[in-house]
């Protein structure tokens, strides 16, 4: 018998399990492997979205055999969520919407309880919010709620620590009241007066805080570029708008813009009526939207402006920039992101990117992971923790 008529080995009968799946099992797919079960369910809700390979037949495509129905959607939205993890399923639904033009199911009460929810997912309901019908209205607002609450729990707790060690350091005062002494780090910093002969610390230098006061207070502005192409970002930086405004000793305000300017900030209490005050989609007009954040600083030293925008402009680009200028020589802590998402690197406009860069904003795309590190940077006047992009 000839190596190649020899049976599978176990691990041979596995990749041709994998590459059975792959391929779809056309017949020219060269696996001569047979699915059963749960193989085979499984290849059928691939088959129902990815469709099956249609040859080289001219004109034909490959197309999905999903019929564009709530009940079958449905179903198959069961059956995914049933035969692969979650992030698998995450893609296959994003897929769905966009290469079958699910969107407007989207808008029905029984798709939404049976979709994975996700950033993404918020993001397109977002976008479909004027055309939601009521009936689908609160069920919308139960799936972006559990987004919601579940990035809450992965980003507050690391972003309060990240900014109260900022603020509390921004804070310091080297000739403080002696009941403003903190004498752990005076003593640290005094440890080379040490007197041993006398078994104590000369402390020529005194390490402490500032009292708490209104003057200190930092004050935060969130500016959002809310054009389709942000949807993830928008999501995000609402959640962390609601962390901020839940910290005592930062004033936070959060403005939205496309070609109209938005201010949100006193729905920060809660995220999900800052994100369904939002209109995804439509132009961008920075400089309008900076001009009004501008107008909104009283404390020059002790604020920070965040941008958050792909800085494709549609309004007047050197205003834009002159208003930047003005702001950094004022004073201000001018941080432009990109991005704030998980998504990879983004397209944005590099001349802009440039041009803020030459002003001594550099402009990067930032992870959810990364966003407490920046602005503890930014409320401490350090250098800020740029990454690489592409």
């Amino acid at each position: 018998m000839t190596v190649n008529d020899a049976a599978p080995t176990d691990a041979g009968r596995e990749r041709l399990r994998r590459w059975r799946l792959v391929l779809g099992g056309e017949a020219a797919d060269g696996t001569g492997h047979a699915l059963s079960g749960r193989d085979a369910a499984m290849d059928g809700a691939l088959t129902a979205l990815y469709g099956k390979g249609e040859g080289k037949q001219a004109g034909r495509e490959r197309t999905a055999g999903l019929g564009a129905s709530a009940p079958s959607v449905a179903r198959w939205l069961g059956d995914i969520r049933t035969y692969f993890p979650s992030s698998v399923v995450q893609v296959m639904q994003r897929d769905a919407i966009e290469r079958l033009g699910l969107s407007a199911l989207l808008l029905e009460p029984e798709m939404l309880e049976a979709v994975e929810a996700d950033v993404h997912l918020v993001g397109t309901l977002l976008s479909l919010n004027k055309a939601m019908p009521e009936t689908t209205r609160e069920t919308a607002r139960a799936v972006v709620r559990k987004v919601v609450e579940d990035l809450e729990k992965r980003l507050a707790t690391r972003t309060r620590t990240a900014l109260t060690g900022a603020l509390d350091r921004s804070a310091r005062v080297s000739r403080p009241r002696h009941h403003d002494i903190d004498w752990n780090r005076t003593i640290a910093a005094n440890l080379k007066h040490y007197l041993p002969e006398h078994g104590t610390v000369v402390p020529e230098r005194l390490v402490g805080y500032g009292r708490a006061s209104q003057s200190m207070k930092k004050e935060v502005i969130l500016c959002i570029d809310q054009s389709g192409s942000m949807a993830s970002s928008v999501v995000y930086a609402s959640v962390f708008g609601a962390v901020l405004a839940s910290m005592r000793s930062i004033s936070t305000r959060l403005v939205v813009f496309d070609t109209a300017v938005a201010d949100l900030t006193d729905r920060l209490d809660d995220p999900v009526d800052v994100l369904f005050g939002t209109q995804l989609g439509g132009g961008t007009d920075i400089n309008r939207a900076l001009a009004y954040c501008q107008s909104q600083i009283t404390r020059p030293a002790e604020t920070v402006v965040v941008l958050i925008s792909d800085l494709f402009e549609g309004g007047i680009r050197d205003e834009m920039l002159k208003r930047v200028a003005a702001m950094k020589a004022s004073g201000v802590q001018f941080v432009a992101l990109l991005a704030l998402s998980d998504d990879g690197a983004p397209s944005y406009d590099r001349e802009h990117a440039a041009a803020l860069a030459a002003l001594g904003a550099p402009a990067f795309a930032c992870t959810p992971d990364l966003f407490p590190e920046v602005m503890a940077a930014a409320i401490e006047k350090r250098p800020l923790p740029v990454p690489d992009i592409e």
